[in-house]
């Protein structure tokens, strides 16, 4: 399946003139034999940097593309951390294009430093194990609290079916936790337009609810037994990617759900010994937002002045990581707007969640 992203871009109905920096996303078997054609079919030219992790780089089934330099990072103990990514910017050597080949973590290490040299990013997935590779935004760890910036999309994605249809199964099902998880943000997107009068687009939630459709029916496939469909499911992580692109920001694709998952990821207090790579905590998160949803609906609200969180609570909640939360939620949201907007749009809100699986 090969996509041409112009369909996506220009006017819309929403008052917006929507962009893609990602012209075109190839997801076939035998799709890095055509690399270089593709690479000259956007226009892309000039000294490649090819960045691999050691794993990445040792795969059996990966067929390396033309590098006029290659970094191979240590895959033990790799992060999306700023410093560490700083650190690899110093070995290039003035490439013309950057080509990231591996998971998530790995286009972290690409389109972080094309951004900030202004160059092209190519991504090379080889794992459909999230919904990143189409999209603008980076999450990295800027001083030990997990940040979504952004960033530089992939010029163009080139998936491999032959290498992600190789990876362990549980790292499928991590690509398509991430991606059930729309049920959530797609939820906390339209109750914001509701309440709180907050930018919709409907071409955009169109393009995370075609995602979403794909992978439901992928994964219950695969529930009742079925062989995976790797095309799809992949495709389906690289048209949520696009609605990053698309709306500047990661509202359609990620909510309450991610919150959860980088909580994890970034280890207050309690969480010391947790684990689990992104999908496998956003599906998590998505399981207990499905709860607290359906929890909340059976309710009948009173609107009520906001009151933020003590300083206190938040302190003894997220250790060192609380002064930063109390900096980043100063202008918080929920003081923005009326709460009686809730109750007054409660039944619609009901609507909402009762798509919301339990």
């Amino acid at each position: 399946m090969i996509l041409d992203c112009s369909k996506y871009v220009g006017p819309c109905r929403c008052g917006r003139e929507h962009t893609l920096e990602t012209k075109k996303v190839v997801v076939e078997y035998n799709a890095l034999d055509k690399f270089d054609q593709y690479m000259d079919e956007v226009g892309l030219s000039g000294k490649r940097a090819v960045i691999y992790d050691t794993n990445t780089y040792n795969l059996p089934t990966l067929r390396h593309v033309r590098a006029d330099q290659e970094i191979v990072l240590n895959a033990e103990g790799l992060h999306s951390e700023k410093g560490m990514i700083e650190d690899m910017m110093r070995q290039l050597d003035h490439p013309d294009v950057i080509v990231a080949v591996g998971s998530g973590t790995i286009m972290d290490f690409g389109r972080y430093p094309a951004y900030h040299l202004g160059i092209p990013f190519v991504a090379v997935p080889t794992l459909a194990s999230s919904d990143g590779f189409t999209a603008n935004i980076c999450s990295i760890i800027i001083d030990g609290q997990k940040k979504s910036i952004p960033m530089q999309a992939a010029a163009l994605v080139v998936c491999d079916l032959n290498v992600v249809s190789g990876a362990p199964l549980w790292l499928t099902v991590s690509g398509i936790s991430d991606i059930l998880a729309k049920y959530i943000s797609l939820a906390d997107w339209k109750i914001a337009r509701l309440v709180a009068g907050e930018y919709y687009c409907e071409r955009v939630a169109a393009l995370a609810q075609e995602a979403l459709d794909m992978m439901i029916s992928c994964a219950d496939t695969l529930r009742r037994g079925g062989a995976p469909d790797f095309e799809a499911m992949t495709m389906a992580q690289m048209l949520s990617g696009l609605t990053m692109q698309l709306l500047g920001n990661s509202r359609a694709a990620s909510g309450a759900e991610h919150l959860i998952a980088h909580l994890i990821e970034m280890k207050p207090p309690r969480f010391e010994n947790a684990h689990g790579i992104h999908g496998e905590c956003v599906g998590v998160g998505t399981v207990l937002c499905a709860a607290e949803y359906r929890r909340m609906a059976r309710k009948t609200p009173k609107a009520r002045p906001f009151e933020p969180l003590s300083g206190g609570w938040i302190r003894e909640k997220f250790g060192y990581l609380a002064e930063c939360i109390i900096e980043e939620n100063k202008n918080d949201v929920l003081a923005s707007f009326e709460p009686q907007n809730i109750v007054d749009n409660w039944q619609a809100i009901r609507d909402i969640v009762s798509a919301i699986p339990p």
